[in-house]
């Protein structure tokens, strides 16, 4: 099974609340959840996971668990609808693990430039908007915005203009199709690959991911127990800059543990 980065450091912090009942808001395959549930013998967890993929090797994984967790395919922006199917009002801790999984990035659905596959790159894929309809059906200026914001890529008019009059010619269909497109704008030079921050932004806004994750943020308050825990791992500066206004607007009810 895959082990999440930070796993001892995270479940640690979370169950230095002294509380049972914990709320893995990215379960994906329960590595953090196999944890809490190891390490606390009177933990019950409720995981959540857009990705119906990755709630089945959940299931698989921590079965010996049975009794002492439930999963639900949902987005974690619906933690407050969840709570409530659970009868809940009020828990010890949320995680929050941000960013994609490995078996999202090894899996064929378009997150990674490394291999040349259909343009989709949704976690939940039940939902509509594709990585494909993103690059070939936005406006210019559009995929110049979230190139920009998402990806914070400097060279993000170029790289929309090239987008725009490649499909033009025909469209974009493929991961590899794409990556074309940006080495067509963006050099190779360092290690980091000309498409990463391309690939990111158009991921982030297939799944909006930082709308979710602010809406999310902002309903914990509301069943944190007072002396629980709230546990975020974040990859970028995006998530991280929305994670530390939340904890600066709430800096009242929240003392901070970590940087």
């Amino acid at each position: 099974m895959h082990i999440p980065v930070l796993l001892e450091e995270a479940v640690d912090l979370l169950l230095g609340s002294g509380g049972k009942l914990f709320v893995d808001c990215t379960v994906g395959l329960g590595g953090h959840t196999r944890r809490i549930l190891e390490k606390n013998p009177q933990a019950f967890v409720i995981g959540i996971d857009r990705d119906p993929f990755a709630l089945e090797k959940a299931e698989e994984n921590l079965r010996e668990f049975e009794g002492r967790f439930s999963l639900y395919k949902a987005n974690y922006s619906d933690l407050d609808l969840v709570l409530k199917e659970e009868g809940i009002e009020a828990v010890d801790g949320f995680l929050f693990d941000l960013g994609m999984s490995m078996l999202q990035l090894k899996s064929p659905r378009g997150f990674s430039f490394q291999r040349d596959e259909p343009l989709d790159m949704r976690m939940d894929p039940e939902e509509r908007l594709t990585a494909f309809d993103v690059v070939n059906k936005y406006s210019e200026k559009d995929l110049e915005r979230i190139l920009r914001e998402y990806g914070e890529e400097r060279k993000a008019k170029a790289i929309a203009k090239a987008i725009v009059l490649q499909r033009s010619k025909k469209p974009i269909e493929t991961t590899g199709e794409l990556v074309e497109v940006v080495l067509s704008v963006v050099k190779r030079t360092g290690r980091i690959h000309p498409a990463t921050k391309v690939f990111q932004a158009i991921r982030i806004e297939v799944n909006k991911e930082l709308e979710h994750l602010k809406i999310a943020l902002w309903k914990v308050p509301r069943y944190l127990r007072k002396g629980g825990r709230l546990v975020v791992i974040s990859f970028h500066s995006l998530e991280d800059r929305i994670v530390k206004n939340f904890f600066k607007e709430h800096a009242s009810q929240f003392k901070i543990l970590t940087k």
